[in-house]
């Protein structure tokens, strides 16, 4: 089994800690991981992207080809439609519905959307206003990996939850916590995808 993950986004949404969840929990799981170097400018207001390849065979590149990506997940959504290129034909793309308008020429939010619901397999929400409403704004990249979950598939809910366990244990049990309750929020979300 493999799973070819494109992760996207802006520098500072938090692209880095999804990343770190995910390579964490097939670490333990026992899987083969290959991660690409984060290309793009990943300071504030940059674009961000990055390839994960989790597979139980040897992995021999750390690159994504064309066509090739079972998954986008994207905490911006001009960002998610940047690499559709690199999309397999049955692959989804999991993304934020919010904007983040970092460059002077962004595209009209209207036709941006019309393209993203025109996509068979696309799941989006608001995961920053959900974020904000449960008083939990540095955490709406967990609640992305939580819609995300399900498509993964290499990987249980369960062992990504348990991971974010792991990779937030310095910080704290309620720090923890809210990470665990800001994923098991989009896990919910994506239920009726």
């Amino acid at each position: 089994m493999r799973k070819d993950i494109i992760l996207s986004g802006v520098g500072g949404q938090g692209i880095l800690t999804i990343a770190t969840i995910i390579g964490e929990a097939a670490t333990v799981a026992g899987l083969n991981l290959k991660q690409a170097e984060v290309h793009g400018m990943s300071q504030r207001g940059g674009d961000v992207q990055s390839n994960l390849r989790l597979s139980d065979e040897t992995i021999h590149s750390d690159l994504i080809s064309l066509g090739e990506a079972d998954l986008i997940i994207s905490m911006e959504p001009m960002e998610a439609l940047r690499y559709l290129p690199y999309l397999e034909k049955e692959g989804w793309v999991v993304t934020s519905a919010n904007t983040f308008k970092n460059i002077p020429n962004y595209p009209d939010e209207e036709e941006l959307m019309k393209t993203l619901n025109s996509l068979p397999r696309v799941a989006k929400l608001e995961i920053e206003d959900i974020a904000k409403e449960n008083n939990m704004p540095k955490c709406a990249n967990v609640i992305l990996l939580g819609m995300a979950a399900k498509f993964i598939g290499i990987l249980s809910p369960e062992q990504l939850r348990e991971s974010i366990g792991r990779v937030f244990a310095s910080k704290g049990e309620k720090i923890v916590e809210m990470n665990r309750r800001a994923f098991d929020i989009g896990l919910e979300a994506a239920k009726n995808r």
